[in-house]
């Protein structure tokens, strides 16, 4: 007999533990372990930085806020991760004239276990969750571009996204292929606006801006070369992200982008991978490049230029919160 997907409506607080001892991967103290559960009788716990009573409903916040950042833990099921991360961000309308592009990370020709790519599980996954939601394969494309000299085809094929395309018969785009349109100071792929959704699908990287550097793939390779010869990467991802979400609405004719951004297995600075567990969503990739370097508790001193004037504090976080979640993989991972 198969494994079953359970919908869980109710939670309760059945048990709590306080914790005042720090290990390596829980240094702050103290916190709360909860024993939970649902009302099937299901039970498991759930690390908490705030102090509930026994018997108390256990719910977690939501927020509608086009900025807010959603951090969720995954074990075993990355569907549920990623469902919930939409629900926790205000959910998506998606049907079957739902034309829709994705953007993993593809950048080299390596396999999936070097962290280097998107993985072809999340990616599988979140063409599964669309088509569960009610989108249509043939509407859904999933694109990319290489922006140096390695051929793109080796990249998709050695990653495994590739096989994950034809396997789910979705469209394959090869962005540098694609027409462009000159929007201000940028030459943007106009794959963009005949789309009603573009879903950002990085893999997270210590010591990187991942989710808002991906979007450079978006630009002609030309015109992202020009003005990272002009400019700082800072001012790119800064006027490109701000250019963006002018244009994320009906009556500016940009499709909203939502960032689904992987982070289970992580690269260090050093290229070794460091397993962390986690994925995070939003509407706003610096404000999730910004939660995911507090969660790892990166130097400030050597954040990413782009992520410098991100403040924290500003940022809504919902589902997991930064506490519950930290870990410094520089140190520990």
């Amino acid at each position: 007999m198969g494994l079953e997907r359970m919908r869980v409506e109710k939670i309760k607080v059945a048990g709590i533990s306080k914790v005042n001892i720090p290990t390596i991967f829980h240094s702050k103290v103290p916190y709360f372990v909860l024993l939970l559960e649902d009302e099937q009788g299901n039970k498991w716990v759930q690390k908490s930085g705030k102090e509930y009573k026994i018997g108390e409903e256990f719910k977690t916040e939501k927020s509608d806020s086009k900025d807010a950042v959603a951090v969720w833990r995954v074990k075993y099921d990355i569907l549920e991760g990623i469902e919930k991360l939409v629900e926790l961000i205000g959910g998506l309308k998606v049907g079957p004239e739902t034309k829709i592009l994705i953007l993993p990370t593809l950048v080299s020709p390596k396999h999936s276990y070097f962290a280097e790519n998107t993985s072809p599980e999340f990616l599988g996954t979140t063409i599964d969750y669309l088509i569960k939601r009610g989108a249509k394969v043939g509407n859904i494309k999933v694109t990319g571009q290489i922006l140096d000299e390695i051929p793109i085809e080796s990249c998709a094929k050695k990653s495994g996204l590739l096989d994950v395309c034809l396997k789910n018969k979705v469209q394959v785009l090869d962005l540098a292929k694609s027409n462009f349109a000159k929007k201000d100071n940028f030459e943007i792929s106009e794959e963009i606006f005949s789309s009603d959704l573009v879903i950002n699908l990085p893999i997270l990287k210590v010591g990187k801006a991942s989710a808002s550097e991906n979007l450079f793939k978006l630009l002609k390779k030309e015109n992202y070369l020009g003005l990272k010869y002009l400019s700082s990467e800072k001012e790119i991802i800064e006027n490109l992200l701000k250019f963006l979400l002018a244009r994320q609405s009906e009556s500016e004719g940009g499709p909203p982008i939502l960032t689904l951004a992987e982070a289970q297995n992580v690269q260090k600075r050093d290229k070794f991978v460091a397993y962390l567990g986690l994925v995070f969503g939003s509407f706003n990739s610096l404000n999730l490049d910004r939660v995911f370097a507090e969660i790892t508790m990166a130097d400030p001193a050597r954040l990413p230029e782009g992520l410098k004037n991100v403040k924290i504090e500003n940022i809504p976080i919902v589902g997991r919160k930064v506490e519950e979640a930290q870990f410094s993989l520089e140190k520990h991972g």
